[in-house]
């Protein structure tokens, strides 16, 4: 028979206060993975379809050469500007070198026309009073003639001195004008034939500096391919320089996790380099315009029947802290793993915002192009007198802008006389 005391407190036993306790516990664990999912878990968005990614800037050379140099080679880091290969430059100096000649000569020859300017303005001068005088002479022969004291023949001996001067006079007009078409408001420096050959200088000159191939950025060198005595041609591939601390990552999510996604949004990033005890911030900053398989070499046909769907994903870039990525390095094609955080989720899923985080120049290749204006400019002022000051012809034929349209007016036909009829 059971007693009072065994039937009175059943929950004393060992087996109860065991279970009661494994419940307890179950039910505070499931309480608080309710709590942490309300507020914490359900805003996380995951995936381990994420990688390093990167700029892999391409050596390639802008003209064909024989390569005698190689200045870095794979896993080094060069500095932006440092040479990477060099070419050999016989070939481009022996053009620049005539292109440099070819500007000498040409600067020569354009202050030759500006010195015929003045040559021809004066011979128009000459005609011009080669004319006065025989129209003068003709004017005093046409009243002696009226009263008989000269013959008429002398007359018309007068009459063709004025023809033969009006002719000459327009002959010095037009040799001027043809003169002066080829230096009609310019200068020695901006005459088209000496732009023309200092473009081939400026060109030339680019050439014999692209023998030199520099890095455009500071990192690391891969994908050397190039030997010494190899021949190359324009664009094909030398090597690869990769800036390891302007890395992103691209994190590969299913479309069913996009909905609630923004730019924007903060992510938290662990890679399989560094483990979980390693934590980078980052932030969504664009969405790939479509699926991975959209894009691939082979994109699927599913208009064919023998289609199974399968769960896409979308490419999403993701920006890292410039610090922690200083402090640990990571390198492209690298695994992650990324936690978005989707609580706020205001504005456009895909907003049409041009982003200005990423500005890609250099300005390791501006310096040849002064350089090669600097040639340019040397060589001219090497070949104009007094260290480019204009010359007397020169200044003449600034003047001559006034006068020109005097000394190539037409002889006017009044001016020649009519022969005398016997």
């Amino acid at each position: 028979m059971t007693t009072r005391n065994e039937t009175a407190k059943p929950w004393k036993s060992p087996r109860v206060r065991w279970l009661t306790l494994i419940i307890g516990s179950f039910l505070v664990i499931g309480a608080a993975y309710a709590v942490y999912w309300d507020r914490d878990l359900r805003y996380s968005v995951y995936t381990d379809d994420a990688y390093v990614s990167g700029n892999v800037v391409q050596i390639t050379p802008r003209i064909s050469g024989t390569v005698v140099a190689i200045g870095a080679d794979n896993t080094q880091f060069v500095k932006a500007g440092q040479t990477l290969v060099r070419l050999d430059p016989s070939d481009a100096k022996v053009t620049l070198q005539e292109s440099e000649a070819q500007l000498a000569k040409t600067v020569r020859q354009v202050r030759n026309l500006f010195a015929t300017t003045s040559e021809l303005q004066a011979n128009v001068q000459v005609r011009r009073t080669d004319l006065a005088k025989a129209q003068s002479d003709y004017d005093r022969r046409a009243r002696l003639a009226r009263s008989g004291a000269i013959s008429g023949e002398e007359l018309q001996h007068a009459a063709d001195a004025v023809r033969a001067a009006q002719a000459a006079l327009a002959a010095a007009q037009q040799q001027l004008a043809a003169n002066r078409a080829w230096i009609d408001g310019t200068t020695i420096e901006s005459n088209p034939a000496v732009r023309d050959a200092a473009a081939a200088v400026h060109a030339a000159y680019l050439n014999y500096a692209r023998t030199t191939l520099p890095a455009p950025v500071s990192g690391f060198v891969a994908r050397r391919d190039v030997q010494l005595g190899e021949h190359v041609s324009s664009g094909s591939p030398l090597m690869a320089v990769v800036p390891l601390n302007e890395v992103w990552v691209d994190a590969n999510f299913k479309e069913s996790q996009l909905d609630d996604m923004r730019v924007g949004q903060p992510v938290e990033l662990t890679s399989d380099l560094y483990g979980s005890g390693v934590v980078f911030h980052g932030r969504v900053v664009g969405f790939g315009a479509g699926t991975g398989s959209a894009f691939s070499l082979l994109p699927a046909q599913n208009a064919t029947g023998n289609w199974i769907k399968i769960v896409q994903r979308v490419p999403v870039r993701i920006a890292l802290d410039a610090r922690e990525l200083a402090q640990h390095p990571l390198q492209i094609g690298l695994s992650m793993k990324a936690y978005v955080n989707v609580r706020d989720d205001n504005g456009q899923r895909l907003p049409e915002v041009a982003s200005n985080d990423h500005d890609y120049s250099t300005d390791v290749f501006q310096s040849v192009a002064a350089q090669a204006d600097e040639t340019v400019r040397q060589i001219i002022a090497a070949n104009v007198p007094a260290a480019g000051r204009p010359s007397a012809s020169h200044r003449l034929a600034a003047r001559l802008g006034g006068a020109a349209s005097e000394l190539a007016a037409p002889v006017p036909s009044s001016v020649v006389p009519v022969a005398l009829s016997e």
